[in-house]
């Protein structure tokens, strides 16, 4: 066992404690990443708070990257020394996983969501209290990280910054690979994006890199929108202007052909799909507020224009090829992510929570 410091979640809707944190010796096929950054997603926070319901106390944390410390019996992808991304967890066999699309990976809850490796153990615990672990196949929130060896990404470039690196693996390629593989929007089409966070700024940029004719992104806070026209956004509206459809048509009044939506709330969903021309296609990346939240559809329109709506996990990437696609438009310069990133001391993970909720940062990443 090795010790390190991790931010612990001890209740729902309560601060993270920085607490002491022993970790096991990878097992054949995992492999022990010394975290260099870790982003902090809104995703943790719904496991803290219980919608995905992982038993607590668990150590969170899923958008981390870092340095190979260890590598346990039978490990051929990664050695020490490695820098790498840390993504999330599939099976490898599964159907979709054939298909590369692992993040609809038929064990993806169970790999992902449950705290614990396929045979119900942790290798974590604090002072011999066991700790959820294994969040994502990572659990970054830590110094330390026991990895699945099918989550990682070697990053073969020196000249990236590391500790910055570890959003891709979700945030910033769900909204990125929205644009870039689950619409696949081509160039000139038109696309409204609902949501001004680090997966809608993502997908504002991934809509500049296939050079659609029109970008629009709907944000409430005016940084945010100031920053999207200068990553790429063509026309940006505040939602306290009035309604959000009327808004778009007045800007193309046919409607879009792709709208994403990143806030998972059933009113602004239905506003992306009134905005949508005729046989548009609406994607869905944000967390509805309640697991029974639903929507309300007029089947009729569905049927008369051709309206479709798709659910998007991860941004349908397939990590080994999508993560070093970003990373070489990064080096290009024509995905700008670090212009989004704010870091904070692991210890001060609480008021980082804060800063974001505030909208006082966009993506913050903690630094162990």
């Amino acid at each position: 066992m090795t010790t390190t410091t991790a931010a612990v979640a001890r209740a729902a809707h309560a601060p993270f404690s920085i607490e002491p944190v022993s970790i096991e010796a990878p097992r054949p096929g995992e492999v022990l990443v010394r975290i260099a950054g870790v982003g902090l997603c809104h995703t943790d926070l719904i496991a803290r708070d219980q919608f995905i319901p992982i038993p607590l106390p668990a150590v969170l944390g899923h958008e981390g990257a870092g340095i190979v410390e260890a590598v346990g019996d039978g490990v051929g992808k990664v050695a020490p020394g490695d820098r790498v991304v840390i993504g999330f967890s599939s099976c490898g066999t599964c159907p979709r996983c054939a298909e590369d699309l692992p993040s609809y990976c038929q064990s993806f809850p169970a790999l992902n969501y449950a705290g614990c490796r396929a045979d119900g153990s942790s290798g974590l615990d604090v002072a011999g209290e066991r700790v959820s672990g294994h969040f994502f196949g990572q659990s970054s929130f830590a110094g330390l990280a026991l990895v699945s060896e099918r989550n990682l990404v070697r990053v073969t470039h020196e000249d990236v910054p590391l500790d910055i690196l570890g959003p891709l693996g979700c945030g910033f390629q769900t909204g990125a690979g929205s644009v870039l593989r689950s619409l696949d929007c081509p160039p000139g089409s038109t696309i409204a994006v609902f949501g001004g966070g680090p997966v809608g700024l993502a997908a504002i940029m991934a809509a500049a890199i296939r050079q659609c004719a029109t970008i629009i992104l709907i944000e409430p806070i005016a940084a945010r929108r100031a920053l999207a026209l200068d990553l790429g956004a063509t026309h940006v509206i505040d939602p306290a202007d009035g309604d959000l459809a009327a808004q778009i048509r007045a800007i193309l009044p046919q409607g879009v052909e792709f709208a994403l939506e990143s806030s998972g709330r059933e009113a602004v969903i239905e506003s992306a799909l009134a905005s949508l021309t005729s046989h548009g296609l609406l994607g869905l990346v944000g967390v509805p507020p309640r697991p029974d939240s639903a929507l309300s559809v007029n089947i009729a329109a569905l049927i008369t224009y051709g309206h479709r709506i798709h659910g998007i996990i991860e941004g349908d990437s397939d990590l080994d090829t999508f993560i070093p696609e970003l990373i070489d438009l990064y080096r290009a310069g024509r995905f700008p992510f670090d212009r989004l990133i704010t870091r904070y001391p692991l210890d001060r993970i609480n008021e980082a929570i804060a800063a974001q909720a505030r909208g006082d940062c966009v993506k913050a990443v903690l630094i162990p």
